[in-house]
């Protein structure tokens, strides 16, 4: 099988959805926040501890779905004290972002070294099994790569729809992209600025952390040091890419997945060339880089967003 092969296989099509998954959730997060007019860059400490959260919740002996929505509460609750420090006191949300970031992630590891002091090896939980989904699965192709996965690629796949529609087609996705284009006709409305950042940023959050669960939960059954790997910064970039729709946002995450994939089968199918592993592990990012600074030069980002909102302040 030469490297063109591998894009006509059930296998890279099937992986492609498995990796796009909880980047689907993180960037509909980010995109959330940005939307509002607040940069997340705590994202990457959000999606470790909702992995670590949902995983340990399971460890101890609760269900897989009361896992994911405990890791969705402890990612809003990260969001929330983004928000404080961002929304209602104005700091930088540059710097608030990057120190959620440390505290989650290291919060993370504290915790599961105090849970598990002893453990020497990542301890194993059950995950989220397939779901053939009746009829669709027996499609060609189609079936195996889309309707034969977990519960959560579903939840991730009907997030989009679901968030386009409330972003587009409600008068709080109006407000919300209002915080982050002109906050000040928001005011004028008599709706609460501070309070629509404010959630933004908690159901953002919230999204982020199910993305970290999903790799804990449903693509692998373990949690271990490092396992987010740049995803949160990544989805970041997908956001950028996608201008800021949660429709071109799915389609640049499967760019990527589908990259991450294909360099995963081209090391097999290449063995033993003249080119270093590391060419195809940097192969994702680098072309990923290419397309977002190609769509970025485009891209019309929210005029409100990293602008601190003060009640009665004119600009």
């Amino acid at each position: 099988m030469d490297l063109l092969e591998i894009f006509l296989t059930t296998g890279f099509w099937a992986a492609t959805i498995r990796i796009v998954s909880p980047l689907i959730f993180a960037t509909l997060g980010e995109l959330i926040c940005e939307r509002a007019g607040v940069l997340n860059l705590g994202i990457e400490g959000i999606m470790t501890i909702g992995a670590m959260a949902g995983w340990m919740w399971v460890y101890q002996g609760g269900d897989l779905w009361t896992g994911v929505m405990f890791a969705a509460l402890v990612g809003g609750t990260f969001g929330l004290v983004h928000s404080i420090f961002t929304v209602y006191l104005g700091l930088s949300q540059h710097v608030t972002g990057i120190g959620v970031t440390m505290f989650a992630s290291s919060l993370s590891y504290f915790i599961y070294r105090m849970l598990l002091p002893d453990a020497t090896t990542p301890p194993k939980i059950v995950p989220f099994q397939t779901y053939p989904v009746p009829g669709l699965s027996e499609l060609p192709i189609v079936g195996e790569a889309l309707f034969t996965q977990t519960p959560m690629t579903y939840l991730a796949l009907l997030c989009v729809p679901i968030v386009w529609y409330m972003m587009y087609r409600t008068p709080v996705g109006l407000a919300v992209r209002m915080a982050g284009e002109n906050p000040v006709a928001v005011e004028a409305q008599g709706i609460d600025v501070l309070a629509i950042r404010t959630g933004a940023v908690v159901v953002g959050s919230a999204l982020m952390a199910v993305g970290g669960a999903f790799i804990t939960m449903s693509a692998f059954d373990a949690f271990f040091f490092g396992m987010i790997n740049g995803r949160g910064w990544i989805a970041i970039a997908l956001v950028v890419f996608a201008s800021w729709r949660p429709g071109k946002a799915l389609l640049g995450a499967v760019l990527f997945a589908g990259l991450e994939a294909f360099q995963v089968r081209a090391q097999q199918v290449a063995g033993a060339s003249i080119l270093p592993y590391q060419f195809y592990l940097m192969l994702p990012y680098l072309l990923s880089i290419v397309a977002m600074v190609i769509m970025a030069r485009r891209a019309r980002y929210p005029k409100a967003l990293l602008v601190p909102f003060r009640r009665g302040e004119r600009v």
